[in-house]
């Protein structure tokens, strides 16, 4: 196997921008179905995300990238994995203290069926934020 086959090529974009892109030993994505662990020359792949999820990337170099993702879809071709998400964030990126807000805003507000995504997305930026810390979210 080439050095080229050992490695994944990313790129994780939001409709709003170019989140990340890089070389990656592995990447795990939650699906409507599961889990999905992606490894270099993984079969191709075409699959939905779930509404508001963690997205985990290992680089080449052991780091950890964690990305929230709020919907869309990723593929993978080859060693190519392309994440398309209607809204993503680094977790470095996230405001702890302003999801917290968000999500005792959307409590004590009483939750209504329209208001369960911004819930999910609260909680999502939450347990993110808290994973990105090393710290147990709640």
């Amino acid at each position: 196997m080439a050095d080229g086959d050992k490695v994944l090529n990313v790129a994780v974009v939001s409709a709003e921008r170019a989140l990340w892109s890089g070389q990656a030993k592995s990447l795990v994505a939650k699906t409507p179905e599961g889990d999905i662990g992606i490894l270099p020359s993984h079969e191709p792949v075409l699959a939905l995300l779930v509404e508001s999820a963690p997205l985990r990337i290992e680089e080449l170099n052991g780091s950890k990238l964690i990305v929230a993702v709020h919907g869309g879809f990723f593929s993978v071709s080859g060693n190519e994995v392309n994440v398309i998400a209607e809204v993503a964030e680094l977790a470095e990126d996230i405001d702890l203290e302003r999801a917290q807000a968000a999500l005792a805003r959307i409590q004590a507000d009483g939750i209504s069926e329209e208001e369960m995504p911004a819930l999910r997305r609260a909680e999502t930026r939450i347990q993110i934020a808290g994973l990105a810390k090393g710290i147990e979210a709640r």
